[in-house]
């Protein structure tokens, strides 16, 4: 049975592309980041209840695990230049990702992305921020517009708790770039010192219980 990293959020699309994956027969571990303090308990919250509904549908299959990506972000935020925080975010996310994918012997990393509806998700940036993964990176999205994934996401029974209202990420700037440069960025992700960062968050790693 095949076996992936899910980067999941509280948010609509993710869970739509882990739920995809689950109903091919997957088993999924998620991965959800903790961007608290740039992010408030509620955002965690939404998270385990859909991973408990997707764990309703699909026993057996689903875990959930979770890092301190507070600490990227706190990096970025003092470092970076705030115009690439959302792609560093991104990025920064990938390669924890990438660390326990090879850690858990996993088939690939599953992500929300569907093309162009968030500066994080346009062509150049996903390019940009997925250099040097050295796993698979499963989009299950990448061709649906919102509609057909809200559709979806009310079908699977994660689209109420989705929507639910949040603090949201205090650090995304008011203007991110939407066309990354390759080499800019990697001065930018250096900067904050990312290696390191990303071993950090890597390390605080914990599986979360869910009911």
């Amino acid at each position: 049975m095949m076996q992936y990293i899910s980067l999941m959020s509280g948010g609509i699309d993710s869970p739509v592309a882990t739920h995809l994956m689950l109903k091919k027969g997957a088993n999924v571990s998620i991965l959800n980041m903790d961007n608290r303090p740039f992010g408030g308990d509620d955002e965690l919250e939404k998270v385990d209840d859909i991973t408990q509904r997707l764990s309703d549908i699909y026993p057996g299959q689903v875990r959930l695990f979770r890092g301190k990506h507070g600490v990227n972000l706190g990096s970025f935020s003092e470092m970076s230049n705030p115009k690439y925080m959302c792609i560093l975010c991104k990025k920064a996310m990938l390669m924890v990702a990438d660390l326990l994918c090879t850690k858990m012997e996993c088939d690939g990393i599953i992500m929300g992305d569907s093309m162009g509806q968030v500066a994080s998700q346009t062509l150049p940036n996903m390019a940009a921020v997925s250099t040097g993964v050295k796993n698979p990176i499963i989009r299950p999205l990448i061709g649906l517009d919102k509609l057909d994934i809200e559709e979806i996401a009310k079908v699977s029974g994660t689209f109420e708790i989705s929507i639910r209202r949040t603090v949201g990420c205090t650090a995304a700037p008011k203007h991110p770039i939407t066309h990354a440069i390759i080499e800019r960025l990697n001065e930018e992700a250096e900067k904050a010192h990312i290696q390191d960062t990303v071993k950090r968050v890597f390390d605080s790693i914990e599986e979360v219980p869910f009911r």
